[in-house]
């Protein structure tokens, strides 16, 4: 009787486990993010009445260090899935420009709110330190909104981790978003404490998830054993660490069958790091379909690059000013125009210029099809016209061969796939075969002890990575590489630096104050052979430019630059330091130009 009683409980009691566990929702990805949200929302909180109650500044900083390092947690998703609401949580503490409609929104969130607090906090700030954080909770709250209302599905989130990675590289270790406390490496380290786990809501018993967790747990344990921002070792974290995650986050996506994300920008959805040799799409920034990029297009484009028929006395090609001996430069401070004086600008390089979506100094063309035709009709460049050019090519035989493999569809060519084919060949030119590029593929033998010192500075110290952001070394923003950016650095007329350049780059085109002196931020790709270097050729070799940024740019130097951008700060390097920064860059030069 009483074995019967206590089997009859024992089922009982199994029937009752068993609805328990039923009851229990099993952990999603979106439940977690909106608990860590809400956890985000009581730090914030929590740091108003810090701030309220007019604690020590220490006691402030530890909180926002928290409240940010909580943010991290959610970075990943916030960023990819509104974005527009992230660049007022944690973007750069500088105006957003809206250039199309010539207007401009003051910076929220937590880099203005680190300005306010550090390096000395004041209790002058307290109200705007509190209204910062009214603003970033209210976005906070927005954000949960959001997440709420979507779905978040597998494929997403496999590709917004893998972005964040990508972000943890080029924006996280380098400085971007932590500028002057410089807490970059713990916030890293968090940031990646968030890839296997949220993996491991996908697929807790995938093989590639156990060898995932166990290199985000060494990566976690060298943030832990080297913090300090200036002294870390990038080429190692990124070698060692980041580009492997990365790998192990492709091989997971593949092994769970999870499709990539179609879209249409530079960095391609199946690059499996940053730095793969195919990583970067040249029609990432084509104006349509037909734009797209063919082989045959760049045949027929390098032709017209070197034909002088293009220019109006028929004495001048694209190739006059961009030599590719040179690197698509011309050596010169400034060329000279079609009516014998200096042009303005100096000739920037066409290498990887197709991965901006501006071009020109002042970035007052967003494509390579409008930047071509800008020169050839420039009446102190080319001074020719698209008709006329239109008329004498099509007529040429060879030409019309060319035009007819470029552009099978069309019955007969038209203007416009001139400009298309000279910009195809442009996209033609991006090589990633430096021994940097190298280097980051495996092969560590292609730079030495001081190069890689170099880089480090580059990335760390320098904070030359926070403008020229790696991979591209260019002003184009990881890691979604979609805009291009522009800097104030307050550039000299001449090496002397005594004066300021009169030239007022983008405010030429967009009359806002902060756009005075604002110039696209280049390449520094092949930068070792595309001197003279500035806007304006000012300065001749890359230590003279070392020197400019050590000073802390035109501030520095002593000159009036109210809106400057770059950090007016010196940054001390030592001369072994300078030497080594001067040393990474050239490894930055394609295999055809050493």
């Amino acid at each position: 009787m009483k074995l019967k009683y206590f089997a009859l409980l024992s089922l009982v009691l199994s029937l009752l486990l068993s609805s328990c566990k039923e009851a229990v929702p099993e952990k999603n990805i979106k439940q977690e993010l909106l608990v860590d949200l809400t956890k985000l929302k009581n730090e914030i909180i929590l740091f108003q009445e810090i701030v309220f109650k007019e604690a020590s500044q220490k006691e402030i900083v530890e909180q926002f260090k928290k409240s940010r390092l909580q943010y991290k947690r959610i970075e990943w998703a916030v960023e990819y899935f509104v974005p527009e609401t992230a660049r007022f949580m944690n973007g750069p503490a500088l105006d957003e420009m809206e250039l199309e409609e010539n207007k401009f929104f003051v910076p929220n969130g937590f880099q203005v709110i680190e300005e306010l607090i550090y390096p000395e906090y004041s209790p002058e700030n307290k109200k705007e330190v509190i209204r910062e954080l009214d603003i970033l909770l209210s976005n906070a709250k927005q954000v949960e909104a959001t997440f709420e209302a979507i779905t978040i599905s597998d494929d997403y989130v496999v590709d917004a981790v893998q972005q964040n990675v990508f972000r943890i590289l080029t924006l996280g270790i380098t400085g971007f978003d932590s500028p002057i406390l410089n807490s970059s490496i713990p916030e890293a380290k968090q940031s990646l404490a968030l890839v296997p786990e949220l993996l491991l809501l996908i697929n807790p018993k995938s093989k590639t998830l156990t060898e995932l967790q166990q290199i985000v747990a060494k990566a976690k344990a060298y943030c832990d054993s080297n913090p300090d921002f200036n002294t870390f070792n990038r080429a190692d974290f990124i070698t060692q660490y980041l580009n492997p995650i990365s790998r192990k986050l492709s091989a997971f996506q593949k092994e769970e069958k999870i499709p990539f994300v179609e879209r249409n920008r530079p960095l391609k959805a199946t690059a499996t790091t940053l730095f793969d040799e195919n990583a970067f799409d040249v029609d990432g920034f084509v104006a349509s379909n037909e734009y797209k990029y063919s082989k045959e297009k760049v045949a027929l484009g390098e032709k017209l690059f070197y034909d002088k028929t293009l220019s109006k006395n028929n004495d001048r090609s694209c190739a006059t000013c961009h030599n590719p001996e040179k690197a698509f430069t011309d050596g010169l401070k400034t060329n000279i125009s079609l009516k014998g004086k200096n042009l303005n600008r100096n000739t920037p390089t066409l290498t990887y210029a197709s991965l901006q979506n501006a071009q020109f100094w002042d970035m007052r063309q967003l494509d390579l099809e409008k930047q071509s035709v800008d020169v050839i009709e420039n009446e102190d460049e080319m001074h020719g016209s698209l008709a006329d050019i239109h008329s004498k090519v099509s007529a040429a035989t060879e030409y019309q061969k060319l035009f007819k493999k470029a552009y099978p569809k069309s019955e007969k060519s038209e203007a416009w796939q001139i400009q298309n084919a000279i910009a195809s060949y442009v996209r033609s030119l991006n090589s990633f075969d430096s021994r940097f590029d190298l280097y980051m593929r495996g092969d560590t033998a292609k730079m030495n002890t001081e190069e890689l010192q170099g880089m480090n500075v580059f990335m760390g110290k320098a904070k030359c990575a926070t403008c020229h952001f790696t991979p591209l070394f260019n002003g184009t923003v990881p890691p979604n590489f979609a805009k291009t950016e522009h800097e104030v650095i307050g550039t000299p007329e001449d090496a002397s630096g005594k004066h300021l350049s009169d030239d007022t780059g983008r405010y030429l085109f967009n009359q806002l104050p902060q756009l005075k002196g604002a110039f696209k931020t280049p390449t520094l790709r092949n930068v070792a052979v595309t001197g003279p270097y500035m806007h304006n050729g000012a300065y001749k070799t890359l230590e003279e430019i070392v020197e400019f940024y050590d000073l802390g740019g035109g501030t520095g130097l002593g000159l009036s630059v109210e809106n400057q951008t770059l950090p007016t700060d010196k940054l001390n390097l030592t001369a072994a330091e300078k030497k080594a920064l001067v040393a990474f860059m050239k490894t930055l030069t394609d295999k055809r130009y050493e």
